[in-house]
């Protein structure tokens, strides 16, 4: 039997431990029947015979930079039936400098709203808010999400641009607070998956840090994306 074959990539900002982020995830890969590779930066993305050989990317680079070449090396690859995957900033805030990564994965990271500011002490928990996961019609259907019932954390809420060739497993709502300039609620794609040629991406905006990888329900979707994105039959 072929093993399928799963591409790491991992780095950029060190805030969202990308090293200890992704080895918890390995072992589940390597249990699934996948052999895994990891490298440090995106410079394998512009061997096009390697990622041709790659069945799945978990990508886990926040903001850093990227080439022209690299990127269009990766559009290629998804395009061609490999799978793209991530969560938080590893996939949602990547190469911010860069419109043609922004189209292959259909939303951007713009904001993560705060506490109250007579609160905040200058680190990270500033920006940890109380909210719910919001589990779509199409989620409660989708094998990534089928099954996960709403669910609620206490961690960065991302506000995400995006376009609508989007499928919308969950969202989440940042409601009005005084101390914010929107006037009314506004709700986020906070899971998704895109088609883009025979190939298929998931992104997961819940990942901060490890204990919410950790939570039950976002580790489920995260692995279940990896299988549901690897490269399909009908792709190979």
């Amino acid at each position: 039997m072929v093993r399928r074959r799963a591409l790491v990539v991992r780095g950029g900002w060190e805030g969202h431990r990308p090293v200890e982020a992704t080895d918890l995830f390995i072992p589940f890969l390597e249990r699934s029947g996948y052999a895994v590779r990891v490298e440090g930066s995106t410079e394998i993305y512009a061997d096009a015979a390697e990622l041709a050989d790659t069945d799945l990317i978990v990508q886990c680079m926040t903001m850093s930079q990227i080439t022209g070449e690299q990127v269009a090396g990766l559009a290629a690859a998804v395009a061609a039936g490999t799978g793209f995957t991530g969560w938080h900033g590893g996939i949602a805030d990547s190469f911010r400098a860069s419109s043609d990564y922004l189209h292959l994965v259909g939303g951007q990271f713009a904001t993560h709203p705060g506490i109250q500011p007579c609160e905040r002490s200058g680190g990270e928990k500033d920006n940890f808010l109380p909210h719910s996961i919001k589990i779509t019609d199409l989620g409660r259907e989708h094998p990534i999400t089928a099954g996960i019932e709403d669910f609620d954390l206490v961690t960065e809420q991302y506000w995400v641009l995006h376009d609508d060739l989007i499928e919308v497993l969950a969202t989440t709502t940042h409601p009005t607070q005084e101390w914010h300039p929107w006037h009314r609620p506004v709700t986020s794609p906070a899971i998704w998956t895109r088609h883009w040629g025979a190939g298929r991406i998931v992104v997961t905006t819940p990942g901060h840090s490890l204990d919410v990888l950790e939570h039950g329900c976002v580790r489920t979707v995260i692995e279940r994306g990896m299988v549901w994105a690897t490269r399909t039959a009908s792709a190979s």
